[in-house]
């Protein structure tokens, strides 16, 4: 059973400009193919920088310098956030965050909007990713580094090159910034830039794609399972588990390649309550077995595909459906949609919520749940919505 829900009541009316075009589907019938969404999005955003060069090679190994200190003033306080509210954070003070992609990094404590720049410390003003450690500290990922932020100073930290994998219960892990978008480990002191063991469809990943610039590895999303094992989509080359001892990978086509056209990447990775896991499209959800199953092949994982959702009903009339961003709610699963709104999906019936701005859809590209439980979208360009019950609102702060 599929229910759609009526569009939300929008509280604040801002004409919307869907500057991603080109790289998305956005009418609704969605004719128009994927253009290849990997080449601005890396790190949840830009996986190309036209002179990153061969970004497989390992990187030169650096000494390990300073991190890079730059007291920071109050912050500018501002009345509004940016249209760019593309992810959402809350930390254990409360204080929601806002990644904007432009003008920087914004807080807001309940009462007044800070706006973090440059000018500030940060390395650059597209922010792509929020953490927090155990103290405290606040972790800005840029597309030009990750900046630790203690409530007075920004700290742009060095990554130091290892193969030395390892998986610590309190460690951070990043996705990367434009240079090297490939896996960090950051273990309270040191922030290690990993490279992942050879995946064996690399060689037939360049042969295809003789010209390619960007990194098949490129890290789009990072996701910890019940087990503690980290999960890694790639650009071009699916999934990769670490169990800490191990590596094991899980490609299928339809997950990296819409049936459509283009390229789409592996931008979600859930675990479901029936320790089920969901993979970018609603197609289908997977059995995975775990990593010391006898008879698996070494270097893949083992897994069934099951059924993931029936008889959806997509834009382009296909029946696949991909979503950016997806978590777990009320042992139910909620996705968002670049251009379809949200989906809520409890196991057996299937519940989608529209996102429009005066009349028109809104391109999602992340959802979050707060220490209170309450549901938040960030979205390309138009500003943060929340989930009052029964639809999404646009939220003025």
């Amino acid at each position: 059973m599929v229910t759609i829900l009526p569009a939300p009541r929008i509280l604040d009316r801002v004409p919307c400009g869907l500057i991603f075009d080109t790289l998305y589907p956005v009418s609704n019938s969605m004719k128009s193919k994927f253009i290849t969404i990997n080449m601005l999005l890396l790190s949840s955003s830009l996986s190309i920088v036209s002179s990153c060069g061969n970004l497989d090679a390992s990187p030169p190994v650096s000494a390990q310098t300073p991190a890079q200190h730059q007291a920071v003033e109050p912050g500018d306080t501002v009345s509004a956030l940016d249209k760019s509210a593309w992810v959402i954070f809350q930390a254990k003070n409360n204080n929601y965050w806002f990644a904007s992609d432009g003008r920087g990094a914004f807080r807001y404590d309940g009462k007044t909007i800070t706006n973090y720049t440059t000018k500030h410390g940060l390395p650059n003003n597209r922010i792509r990713d929020f953490h927090e450690d155990k103290s405290g500290n606040i972790f800005i990922t840029t597309l030009d580094g990750i900046s630790k932020f203690d409530g007075k100073t920004f700290t742009t930290l060095t990554p130091v090159d290892t193969d030395d994998w390892k998986l610590a219960p309190d460690d951070l892990w990043f996705k990367g910034d434009s240079l090297y978008p490939g896996p960090h480990r950051y273990d309270g002191t040191t922030l290690y830039r990993l490279k992942f063991p050879k995946n064996p469809r690399q060689d037939d990943y360049h042969a295809k794609n003789p010209n390619g610039v960007a990194s098949p590895y490129g890290v789009y999303t990072i996701y910890k399972d019940s087990k503690g094992h980290i999960w890694f989509g790639t650009a071009a080359l699916g999934v990769c588990r670490y169990d800490g001892k191990s590596f094991d990978w899980l490609y299928e086509e339809q997950l990296t390649y819409p049936p459509s056209g283009g390229s789409f990447g592996i931008r979600s990775i859930i675990e479901d309550k029936d320790a089920k896991f969901w993979i970018c499209n609603t197609k289908h959800r997977y059995d995975i077995a775990p990593p010391d199953q006898a008879s698996r092949t070494p270097g893949l994982i083992s897994y069934t595909r099951e059924t993931g959702i029936d008889n959806i009903v997509s834009a382009d009339a296909s029946g696949w459906i991909y979503y950016l961003s997806i978590i777990k709610h009320n042992d139910e699963i909620w996705m968002a949609t670049y251009s379809e709104g949200v989906l809520r999906y409890d196991g057996k019936a299937l519940t989608r919520y529209p996102v429009l701005e005066d009349g028109k859809p809104v391109t999602t590209f992340s959802i979050y749940k707060d220490n209170q439980g309450t549901l938040w979208l960030g979205t390309h360009e138009a500003g943060p919505y929340r989930f009052n019950g029964t639809a999404f609102e646009k939220v003025k702060l």
